[in-house]
């Protein structure tokens, strides 16, 4: 089946991303740390009420909302065949798998759980999911510009067609 590897890697990512948060969640204290690679990235347990920078803080449903019809927007685009070419699949498949693992935690938590710290400079803390929204935006990005007019766009006829 062609959606088979998109699924088995929605599926991998969004795993990793649960993982992950309960790997923190039950051996970290909130705002604890522990080193991940010295100097570089540690993990912290930190409560994201909000979306990205804690923007909309405390928005829990509205964030639910807009984050689900992102989601199934995308996996519409997938499921429909709409996009077709393996880098836009990869990238559905990684904004899909990001978005719910997000979702799982503002619906069963009330916050999302974010663990990764950058050391070197000032950057908010993230997670897996994060990582995998960002990753498969970049792709879309990617897709979109160098790959969908080629591979996947339909021409539609325009106006009437006189025969």
């Amino acid at each position: 089946m062609h959606s088979l590897p998109y699924i088995a890697l929605a599926a991998a990512a969004l795993a990793a991303d649960q993982w992950v948060k309960h790997y923190v969640t039950t051996n970290l204290i909130l705002g604890g740390t522990q080193a991940l690679i010295p100097g570089f990235v540690e993990l912290q347990l930190v409560h994201n009420y909000g979306a990205a920078w804690s923007s909309f803080s405390g928005m829990r449903w509205l964030l639910v909302l807009v984050t689900s019809a992102i989601v199934a927007a995308v996996a519409y685009l997938a499921a429909r065949r709409i996009v077709r070419h393996p880098l836009g699949l990869t990238a559905c498949a990684l904004i899909v798998s990001g978005g719910l693992g997000n979702i799982i935690d503002r619906v069963r938590l009330g916050y999302v759980v974010d663990m990764f710290n950058f050391q070197f400079m000032r950057y908010p803390v993230f997670n897996v999911a994060d990582i995998c929204v960002v990753t498969g935006a970049i792709l879309a990005a990617i897709y979109y510009l160098w790959f969908y007019e080629a591979h996947d766009k339909q021409e539609r006829p325009h106006g009437k067609d006189h025969a």
